[in-house]
């Protein structure tokens, strides 16, 4: 069995209604609701973060194999639909790149779409440990 690693950390502080201050590393974040539900929209909420997350690790992935290649992707520009309901959720994901490629370099490049780390931690799921505590 491989041996476990911190990929990563992240803290979320929330003082009254719905809004959020997440602290991920040294960087700060908002999430929230949408007003419709009580929130103040003063940030996305958790199923946009979930679809930003995805969207940044794809994009991030594909420049870095096509560093590696030598290829020109131009801009990156993934777009993420998140569905819940009939049965199962589903997250759609469309990637558009301004570069000129080929189609041989564009089945590559959704092959590695599949293979991004975030794309295989969801499909895969993630085990998730819950403790309670009182006091900071």
């Amino acid at each position: 069995m491989a041996e476990e690693r911190l990929v990563g950390i992240a803290a979320v502080e929330g003082t009254a209604g719905y809004a959020q201050t997440i602290h991920a590393g040294h960087h700060r974040l908002s999430a929230d609701e949408p007003a419709s539900v009580g929130g103040t929209d003063t940030g996305p909420g958790p199923y946009g973060l979930l679809l930003a997350a995805l969207g940044a690790c794809t994009s991030i992935t594909l420049r870095m194999y096509a560093q590696r290649k030598g290829w020109e992707l131009g801009v990156i520009r993934v777009s993420l639909r998140f569905f819940q309901g009939g049965g199962a959720d589903r997250i759609e994901r469309e990637v558009r790149f301004s570069g000129p490629l080929e189609e041989t370099q564009l089945s590559r490049l959704l092959d590695i779409c599949e293979r991004t780390p975030v794309t295989l931690t969801l499909k895969r799921g993630v085990a998730i440990g819950t403790s309670l505590g009182q006091g900071s």
